[in-house]
């Protein structure tokens, strides 16, 4: 009688033991999952940009983010094609390099459906003075070179004709080619190249149409450019950097917190600041989010 009562004894206390580790192995693993971020689960959010300036860009918020919980994690391209695969296959959250005219193009090409949020900033082309230094004295037959595909091309030979180069057969259009040019009193030769190995041929060429992003690169500031397309042109509206999402992801609350942090006035303060009108705010005028 008595062995029996020992035996009930010690099989209730260790119910109670394993009760109790159950019970603290449980709040063990919950504390993690929580991790450090006020008691809140962090948020990892992967995006995909250029190196200058979306990356530079992004990085600059990243501490911002943080204080909301979200890891920003920014994956770097050298390209233009590589971060809308990844988006498109679910390997990024969004992207951060292109504007709509591009957007539009790939998802034509690709059969994607990805949507822009919002529109953050504009790389405003220059004309920049090679071997001739002004344009009060053009000489016959110079030398342009102008970026080889189809977009920039277009904005090159309009930024050409505000400064008074040539004249075009429709001003207002973003599509003109040099089939276009309906005057060249300078009898000027368009050499087109492309866009990013420009900046090395200024030296043999007497003028260069320079995209902002490479004439960061390539140590030039605006202020170099003999002329440059300004903030509230065609090409400005038209041309403006976005983020970019799968349709369905505009109002996730991570990609609204990225959306505001790069809309904001200090990041409006950076891009001014740090790259000298190379690359210009747009989004107090400019939005696709509906």
């Amino acid at each position: 009688m008595k062995k029996t009562s020992w035996l009930k004894l010690a099989a209730t206390t260790l119910m109670g033991a394993a009760l109790v580790a159950g019970c603290g192995a449980s709040n063990n693993d919950a504390n993690t999952e929580q991790g450090t971020t006020g008691g809140k689960k962090e948020v990892v959010l992967k995006v995909g940009a250029n190196p200058t300036p979306h990356a530079e860009i992004l990085n600059y918020v990243k501490p911002q983010l943080a204080k909301e919980g979200i890891d920003l994690q920014v994956v770097v391209y050298q390209d233009y094609v590589q971060p809308n695969r990844a988006l498109a296959s679910g390997d990024l959250d969004a992207n951060y390099f292109q504007h709509v005219p591009y957007l539009n193009d790939y998802n034509k090409k690709n059969g994607t459906d990805l949507v822009p949020t919002v529109s953050v900033h504009f790389e405003p082309l220059g004309l920049y003075g090679g071997r001739s230094k002004s344009l009060k004295d053009v000489k016959d037959g110079a030398t342009v070179a102008v970026p080889n595909d189809t977009t920039n091309e277009a904005r090159a030979l309009l930024l050409l004709e505000s400064a008074g180069l040539i004249k075009l057969k429709q001003p207002e259009s973003l599509s003109e080619t040099v089939n276009d040019i309906t005057d060249n009193p300078h009898h000027i030769k368009i050499t087109e190249v492309e866009a990013g190995t420009i900046p090395r041929v200024l030296r043999d060429v007497d003028y260069a149409v320079i995209n902002g992003n490479y004439a960061v690169d390539a140590g030039l500031k605006v202020s170099d450019a003999l002329i440059a397309e300004k903030a509230d042109s065609l090409a400005a509206k038209t041309y403006a950097n976005c983020v970019v999402v799968r349709k369905g992801e505009e109002n996730n609350p991570a990609i609204v917190a990225l959306d505001k942090a790069l809309t904001s006035p200090d990041v409006a303060k950076f891009i001014n600041d740090h790259y000298k009108g190379s690359v210009v705010p747009v989004f107090n005028a400019i939005s696709h989010k509906g």
